[in-house]
């Protein structure tokens, strides 16, 4: 009875221990993760960012990458002095998914316009952003163009919260019930894990509660105070992340219904074993249907990947929760066998080979390239791959102290082989019987390198919910290629003038555009501006091109006066390089100047 008494209190401080550790790895975390990074990336926009138009257009349109839902204000268009100017709610354009836009008004003005946005990408995380454009000139003042907070910070901290719990949940509900049903199927083995499985259901239930309460705000980029709004609830039925969370809930139900009518007592049967192993299934896809795995390529196969690794995750760390219970409470009358701990072995030396298979697949599919390891998605996977394989690291020395207590046949009950095979035993007559002290010792030891596995696991499942909010290394190349290759696309040029005629047209600048700006058949407009920066009417403009280093040029726009501009779309740049634009301006019958400035011209 004493034996029984010390366990306990071993055990409670040991709880305590794991869960200082816990939270101090969770708020280190919480602490510094930013918020969920763009999923879905911006790949085109009509008018194009910084472009400058001699005609206001009818409608915005923005084209991403993947299919977007549109919530409330998903495109905002603001004028000059910050009053918005659209015509009725944000469409899908065309009836394509990855194409919105929104009607503007009619009469508007000269200035600069900023276009906001703001959508839920397809693997449910909402993102944001902001560009410009300017009709006529672009204008001293204009709204901010900073993009809107994609997600209320007040309802971002929650939201990631409830993640992180629901994942602890999770690793609990399906670690204990694999233990007891895989490994020690005995009365004992269901009372041990019966309190901690409890635990494990209502911090999944209450958190999944939370999530989906939080969920319209969250993509509606509203406050707390939203939390309760009927639409934002509607909306969350109707959408897939809602519907999955709402599955989860019920999949609960059916959890806690079938926990409830079970005699405690009683050992799990084939039944029991069959109906959880449907349950799990439900459960893992219930995230691995509104996670990264839901958008991008390879969907079905991503799917089926991320379900199998959420699992062994669970399987195996949950199992080692099970495991630490089994060694600190388990009674003298019913002692933890040496089969349960082989099963237990056997079980995660096939979870640690599905993680690293689907670990592999998913950080190929997540990064795409081994540039993308620079980016915050390849950075975070660095420190969770160092996190497994500490987490290796610390199970060997659990198979170290089980082979230590190997030749002790008082100690074969409790002797554990942590994440790997069966350890081999030593030969018992070449080590002499240890003492009592040694032996505790050794039981000591093996507790400790058990804890310490469970606390880096936990590290290792808070980087794999930080890494699963986090846009992945691809998007971020995609969005990186994406912003680069679109510079060339409006090349937007100023090139100051003055003739030394104290008039209004006299001097100022003249401004280029050249579309596409890149080898072959471009577009060129000039517009002149006074020395007021207003647009002033002069006889003549001429535009040539020079590529000196190559002996190429000056090859003529052949400008026309357009009524407010001029312009040409016969220029034909055949090399790529960095060209002279000479610029010839006559302002009058006998004033006129000659002035230059260099462009790039992409391939």
């Amino acid at each position: 009875m004493t034996r029984v008494v010390n366990n306990g209190t071993r055990g409670t401080r040991a709880v305590c221990s794991l869960l200082v550790v816990v939270a101090v790895l969770a708020c280190a975390l919480l602490r510094s993760a930013a918020p969920a990074s763009a999923h879905a990336v911006l790949t085109g926009s009509d008018p194009r960012e910084n472009s400058v138009l001699k005609a206001a257009p009818k409608q915005i349109t923005v084209t991403f990458d993947e299919s977007v839902a549109l919530v409330e204000d998903s495109l905002r268009v603001l004028d000059p002095d910050n009053r918005p100017v659209t015509d009725g709610d944000p469409r899908h354009a065309g009836g394509r998914g990855n194409t919105d836009s929104v009607r503007l008004a009619n009469g508007l003005t000269q200035g600069t316009y900023t276009v906001s946005w703001r959508v839920v990408s397809a693997d449910s995380h909402a993102v944001s952003g902001a560009f410009t454009f300017s009709v006529g000139k672009p204008s001293t003042t204009r709204a901010t163009a900073a993009p809107p907070p994609a997600v209320d910070p007040g309802v971002g901290a929650l939201y990631g919260v409830g993640r992180y719990v629901a994942y602890a949940g999770l690793a609990l509900l399906i670690g204990l019930a694999g233990f007891v049903l895989a490994c020690w199927r005995s009365a004992t083995a269901a009372r041990l894990v019966h309190r901690p499985f409890l635990v494990g259901w209502w911090a999944l239930f209450v958190s999944t509660a939370v999530l989906v309460l939080l969920r319209g705000p969250y993509d509606r980029g509203d406050g707390l105070s939203d939390v309760f709004d009927p639409g934002a609830l509607r909306q969350t039925a109707h959408s897939r992340p809602g519907l999955a969370l709402l599955a989860r809930l019920v999949l609960l139900v059916v959890v806690a219904v079938a926990v409830r009518y079970r005699p405690r007592d009683r050992i799990p049967g084939r039944r029991a074993l069959a109906g959880t192993c449907v349950l799990v299934l439900g459960l893992a896809t219930t995230w691995a249907s509104a996670e990264h795995a839901s958008a991008g390529i390879q969907v079905p196969v991503a799917v089926a990947s991320s379900m199998l690794h959420l699992l062994a995750m669970a399987v195996w760390l949950g199992g080692l929760a099970a495991l630490l219970l089994a060694l600190y409470r388990a009674p003298d009358d019913d002692p933890l066998p040496p089969r349960a701990v082989a099963r237990f072995s056997r079980i995660a030396l096939i979870s640690v080979a599905v993680l690293t298979v689907t670990g592999v697949y998913q950080s190929w599919r997540g990064l795409g390239s081994w540039d993308a390891f620079a980016t915050t998605y390849g950075r975070i996977l660095v420190f969770k791959v160092w996190g497994v394989l500490v987490m290796l690291m610390a199970a060997s020395y659990s198979r170290r102290w089980t082979a230590r207590l190997l030749h002790t046949p008082q100690e074969q009950r409790v002797l554990v082989a942590v994440g790997g095979e069966d350890p081999p035993t030593p030969p018992g007559d070449a080590n002499p019987p240890e003492s009592s002290a040694d032996q505790e010792a050794h039981r000591r030891g093996l507790r400790r390198s058990v804890l310490a596995e469970i606390a880096v696991g936990v590290l290792v499942l808070v980087l794999t919910t930080v890494l699963t909010g986090t846009g992945t290394g691809r998007a971020a190349e995609a969005a990186a290629s994406t912003s680069a290759a679109g510079q060339p696309e409006v090349s937007l040029t100023l090139i100051p003038y003055d003739t030394g005629e104290n008039t209004l047209s006299g001097r100022g600048k003249v401004q280029v555009t050249l579309e596409p700006g890149r080898v072959g058949r471009n577009v060129v407009e000039a517009i002149v501006y006074g020395a007021d920066d207003s647009p002033v009417t002069i006889p003549e403009l001429r535009l040539s091109f020079t590529l000196a280093e190559q002996h190429i040029g000056p090859l003529d726009a052949e400008l026309v006066d357009e009524r407010g501009y001029w312009g040409s779309d016969t220029l034909n740049l055949p090399i790529a390089g960095t060209w002279t634009m000479k610029a010839t301006v006559r302002v009058s019958d006998i004033d006129q100047v000659t002035v230059s400035k260099t462009v790039k011209v992409g391939r």
